[in-house]
C-alpha cells in the first residue's frame, strides 16, 4: 500500500516537474545560508492525512531540512490548529513548500470528506468504500487518505479481483451458455484465494448471479427500495454493495437498506482541496552544521 519507497518515487516525481533545475527565484532572492521556521496551519477544520508525503517533500528537496508534525493522519482538527513545523535552509523549504502543500492539501481534503460519509452512515452495517476514480499515479496517496478518513478500499487495481460488470455480462450473455454456467465456469477457473464480483442492474439478474457461487453482488444505480429488496433476495449469500448515484445527501438512505458495502468514487474524484496554508519566517545567519556562502 503505502510505503516509504512509494511515497518517495510520487513525491520525488512532482519535485522534478516542479523544479527541473532547481528554484531560479530562490536562487536568485534567497542569501545560500538564510534558514526559515514554516508553520502548516489550518485554515479550516477538518481531517488530517499525508504527513509523511508531506515531510518527503523537504526531506528529498535538502535533506538538512527537519519537519516535525504535531497531529496524526485521521486526526481530526480545528481551524487556526498548527499542523506541522519545518525548519532549515530557506531555499529548500521555499522550494518544496508548494509540493508539500499541494499533497496534504489534497490528501486531507480527502480524509475529511470520506469522514463525513462515515459519519452519515453511524449505526448501520455499512462500510464506506472508494473506487479506482482516482488521480494516475496518486491511487495510493489517495486510497490513504480515504482510510484515515474512516472508510476502506475496494480492490486496488484490475490485478486484485474479478470484477465482471456490465459489459462483461453482455459478452458473456452472447456466448452459448446461460449467465449462471458462464459464470460458474469463470468461479471453477479461479483460485480459491480470488474474490469474484459481479455488478447488476436489475433485481431479475440476482438469482442467476448468486447461482454461480460469486462472493459480491453489486447492486449498481438501485433505488433504496429496489436497495431493500435485493438485500432481502440476497439473503446473505453473498456481500451486497450499492453503487452508483451515491452523495452525502441520498448515503444514509442506501445505508438503511441493509447492504454491507457501498462504493463511493466521489471520494476521490470530487474531494476539494482542505485550505491548509504554510507561514515562512526566514531569517539570514549561518546555522550550526552550515558552511558560510564563498
Amino acid at each position: 500500500m503505502l510505503t516509504d519507497h512509494s511515497i518517495n518515487v510520487v513525491v520525488q516525481a512532482a519535485l522534478d516537474e516542479d523544479a527541473p533545475w532547481g528554484d531560479l527565484t530562490s536562487a536568485v532572492l534567497i542569501p545560500e545560508n538564510a534558514v526559515a521556521t514554516a508553520t502548516l496551519q489550518a485554515r479550516e477544520p477538518g481531517v488530517f492525512s499525508g504527513g509523511a508525503v508531506f515531510a518527503a517533500a523537504f526531506a528529498l528537496t535538502d535533506a538538512r531540512i527537519e519537519v516535525r508534525r504535531f497531529i496524526a493522519d485521521g486526526d481530526h482538527f480545528e481551524i487556526g490548529a498548527t499542523l506541522a513545523e519545518v525548519t532549515g535552509p530557506a531555499r529548500g523549504i521555499l522550494q518544496a513548500e508548494r509540493i508539500g502543500l499541494n499533497f496534504v492539501q489534497r490528501m486531507s481534503g480527502i480524509a475529511t470528506l470520506t469522514a463525513r460519509y462515515v459519519a452519515e452512515t453511524a449505526g448501520t452495517t455499512a462500510r464506506i468504500v472508494d473506487t479506482r476514480k482516482t488521480t494516475p499515479g496518486l491511487r495510493a496517496l489517495e486510497r490513504a487518505a480515504v482510510r484515515d478518513g474512516g472508510g476502506h478500499n475496494h480492490r486496488f487495481s484490475l490485478s486484485d479481483t474479478v470484477m465482471a460488470k456490465d459489459n462483461h455480462l453482455a459478452v458473456l450473455a452472447a456466448g452459448p451458455l446461460g449467465l449462471t454456467e458462464a459464470l460458474r465456469a469463470v468461479r471453477d477457473r479461479l483460485s480459491h484465494t480470488t474474490h469474484f464480483e459481479v455488478e447488476v442492474d436489475r433485481l431479475d439478474q440476482i438469482e442467476d448471479v448468486l447461482a454461480a457461487g460469486i462472493d459480491t453482488i453489486m447492486l449498481d444505480n438501485f433505488s433504496p427500495d429496489d436497495l431493500r429488496a435485493g438485500v432481502t433476495q440476497v439473503a446473505g449469500r453473498a456481500i451486497v454493495e450499492a453503487s452508483g448515484g451515491v452523495s452525502l445527501e441520498t448515503v444514509r438512505r442506501i445505508a438503511a437498506s441493509g447492504v454491507d458495502v457501498i462504493s463511493v468514487g466521489a471520494l476521490t474524484h470530487s474531494a476539494q482541496a482542505l485550505d491548509l496554508g504554510l507561514d515562512v519566517a526566514v531569517r539570514v545567519s549561518t546555522p550550526v552544521g552550515f558552511a558560510p556562502a564563498r
